[in-house]
């Protein structure tokens, strides 16, 4: 596996999943000391939580729509050049205003990230490893958020926290060297790789890519399609309990039950280990179910609606125990759950549509997922100013939230009649 191209690209961008959730999960981490040095409240905290996706969510589909013009490899290397800068700039923050733009400017350099990754994979590897692929791709960033405590939270108690953002930006520029110089938009563009490698990835596609066989149609076509808009929801209820643990559940676990800095980061490495193993795990059992079946969005829907389902139980639950342990442990089950289903939906998009609107409907899909992350870490922030510190109803609200994306998948996200995969178009019979 490791010989071959197509996975070094894989580990490639497993590191940067990594880099980008550390550099994310960094603000959340030092919250606590910045909101004491920049007498900051709970409800200005969760704007500034929230703007980071005001950024973030617009350019999920221009980067989406770039990757698809331009190429991944362009696109990711101005992403990761960008979110690595304005991480770092953190530290001249003066207050609240200069934390919003800076963390707004953040999201625009983060946006692509997750579309961008889709393409690629999209270009790089036949269908029949796609789901298994993004998941380790994606598996980087639950391990990124599980090293941020520690790093940042002994960076931040042992030269402040200015200094933290400073360096956790270096590691991104490093990255950049080596993504330049090893990756390509595809697989006939390497030098490197072997000619068994590119017809085993182009005659996967060519095989198995039932969206492919489908009538060609703009990008317009695709953002009306219903399998599109449920994927879409139950991915913004995704990043809602996501986003929720990422921003608050820090400040609750030092608020509520009273850990120290030092303590909360090595806390949030548990949730973060399984959320990985949940990542890694979803897609391989979804290409598994779809190798069985040979119904590839059958295999995906089922993955969706479990994972969604222990996730909304865990969350809903984890605001209203007594003792650390038992939070942690709920919220972990969550994350769990959470991430079993975090590679499916970039594997619903790849098996509904063309692959020349992988990147524009993969953009689009996530711009919409992300407004879950304007939307709710600022609900929180009031939610939680407005009961006096009490964290509860927020933890209800998300597991209710993730049920219905648990809904919309098993009512929207089905095999169109006569077909395996792909949208079923009108008159295309």
């Amino acid at each position: 596996m490791f010989k071959s191209v197509r996975w070094l690209i894989v580990g490639l961008l497993f590191i940067a999943g990594m880099i980008n959730y550390l550099d994310r999960s960094a603000l959340s981490i030092a919250a606590p000391l910045i909101q004491q040095d920049l007498g900051l409240d709970h409800a200005q905290m969760g704007v500034i939580f929230s703007s980071f996706f005001a950024g973030y969510a617009v350019f999920n589909f221009i980067g989406g729509w770039l990757s698809d013009r331009i190429g991944p490899k362009t696109v990711f290397t101005g992403a990761m050049g960008l979110w690595s800068l304005f991480c770092g700039l953190t530290a001249v923050a003066t207050g609240f205003v200069s934390m919003i733009v800076l963390r707004v400017l953040f999201g625009v350099g983060e946006g692509p990230l997750s579309s961008t990754m889709s393409k690629t994979v999209s270009n790089w590897f036949p269908r029949r490893e796609a789901a298994t692929a993004i998941g380790i791709v994606n598996s980087g960033t639950p391990l990124g958020g599980a090293v941020a405590g520690p790093i940042v939270g002994y960076l931040a108690i042992a030269f402040g926290w200015r200094l933290a953002f400073v360096i956790i930006m270096l590691l991104g520029f490093v990255w950049l060297v080596f993504w330049v110089r090893m990756s390509t938009d595809r697989p006939s563009q390497h030098p490197r790789i072997s000619d068994a490698e590119r017809r085993l990835i182009e005659e996967g596609q060519a095989n198995i890519d039932t969206a492919a066989r489908l009538p060609a149609h703009g990008l317009g076509f695709y953002l009306r399609q219903p399998i599109v808009l449920a994927t879409a929801f139950a991915f913004f209820t995704y990043n809602y309990v996501l986003f929720f643990f990422l921003t608050w559940f820090p400040s609750y676990l030092t608020e509520v039950h009273k850990l120290s800095i030092k303590d909360m980061s090595l806390a949030t490495v548990i949730p973060w280990v399984l959320g990985f193993l949940g990542l890694a795990l979803g897609g391989f059992v979804s290409d598994r179910i779809f190798r069985l079946t040979g119904r590839a969005l059958l295999s995906r829907k089922l993955v969706l609606i479990g994972g969604l389902g222990i996730a909304a139980v865990g969350v809903a639950l984890a605001g209203d125990v007594a003792d650390v342990s038992s939070a942690v442990a709920l919220m972990s089950v969550s994350i769990f759950g959470l991430y079993l289903t975090g590679s499916i939906y970039w594997a619903v998009i790849q098996d509904a549509v063309r692959g020349e609107n992988v990147g524009g409907v993969g953009g689009f899909i996530h711009f919409l997922a992300n407004l879950a992350g304007i939307i709710g870490p600022a609900v929180t922030g009031f939610i939680i100013q407005a009961t006096g510190g009490v964290y509860t109803s927020a933890f209800v609200l998300a597991g209710g939230l993730a049920v219905l994306g648990a809904v919309a998948s098993l009512v929207f996200i089905r095999e169109p009649r006569g077909r395996t995969g792909g949208i079923a178009v009108e008159g295309a019979e």
